[in-house]
């Protein structure tokens, strides 16, 4: 698996500020699909589909604390 990394443009991140940052996405071609957000300001967004079809999506704050957000983007699709 190699992944690909792109940056992006500011956006809302998981503590409530505007940041840009780079996204990466990984594809195995056998279903595991990783989708994680990496913010400027230390915020990150998984989102880890696997094999077996169960999905794994969290928001942590810079600070290393998580938070539940309203809906969850669906980012780099």
């Amino acid at each position: 698996m190699s992944g690909t990394r792109t940056p992006f443009s500011p956006e809302t991140a998981p503590c409530g500020r505007r940041s840009a940052g780079e996204r990466l996405v990984d594809d195995d071609g056998y279903g595991l699909l990783i989708r994680d957000q990496y913010f400027e300001c230390g915020c990150r967004r998984i989102r880890h589909e696997y094999h077996d079809g169960s999905i794994h999506i969290a928001s942590i704050r810079h600070d290393g604390k998580r938070v539940t957000e309203p809906s969850a983007a669906d980012h780099g699709s």
